[in-house]
């Protein structure tokens, strides 16, 4: 096998490790996948990985219900950097009103990666919201949602914003989407890290938002 080749079957395990330890709650594994200054930014947070793995433990421990499942994936390795793109769904069950709903995102992670002692980690992961959908568990229920808090967010992440701000978080507002200038930044971003960027974009370094138990 090719280093290349070598590289980008590392670091396609490091993005299917992220989602399976994540999701299955094993922290100490979880904590492997990211270098020690590693930066999450998602809907309800911005922050540091080391943060986000001890927010994503306590909504774990208090049965927050979220899942991701893995597409497609490319990576585009210069030297002993990184970015890789993978399509993904995150899945979240929880209550809108008293109503058990099911909200579906589907998207993209975009890492930001580096080698570092022979060995791969993310330095920054971005998802990209691309379109969601609501729905009730019980197909005879329905929420009444609130039309303004639904549309105070864009079109690819708003039920799933809908509902973690319904579930108590603080959910940040203008995320990269399929479409728009704040994908153009990120993409632009991930050319100037492979050209060798000081750091890995504008969204790294962020104040850090509301924590909880999120994607």
């Amino acid at each position: 096998m090719q280093d290349s080749d070598r590289d980008k079957a590392e670091i396609r395990q490091i993005v299917e490790n992220w989602v399976l330890f994540r999701d299955a709650g094993d922290w100490e594994a979880f904590a492997t996948v990211w270098h020690g200054d590693g930066w999450m930014s998602a809907t309800w947070f911005q922050g540091t990985a080391s943060s986000f793995i001890e927010a994503s433990r306590a909504g774990f421990e208090a049965g927050m219900n979220i899942l991701h499942f893995l597409g497609g994936h490319t990576a585009e390795v210069g030297g002993l950097r990184a970015v890789a793109q993978t399509k993904m769904t995150i899945q979240q069950r929880g209550s809108v009103d008293e109503v058990l709903v099911d909200v579906t995102c589907t998207g993209r992670f975009y890492d930001f990666l580096e080698k570092r002692e022979g060995r791969w980690g993310i330095v920054r992961r971005q998802p990209i919201y691309e379109k969601d959908r609501m729905d009730p568990v019980d197909p005879s229920a329905s929420p009444l949602l609130d039309a303004g808090l639904l549309e105070r967010f864009p079109v690819g992440y708003r039920h799933l914003a809908y509902l973690q701000e319904k579930s108590g978080h603080r959910v940040r507002n203008g995320l990269p989407g399929l479409t728009g200038p704040e994908v153009r930044l990120l993409y632009r971003e991930g050319r100037e890290w492979l050209a060798g960027s000081s750091e890995p974009g504008h969204g790294h370094r962020e104040p850090a938002g509301a924590t909880g138990g999120g994607n």
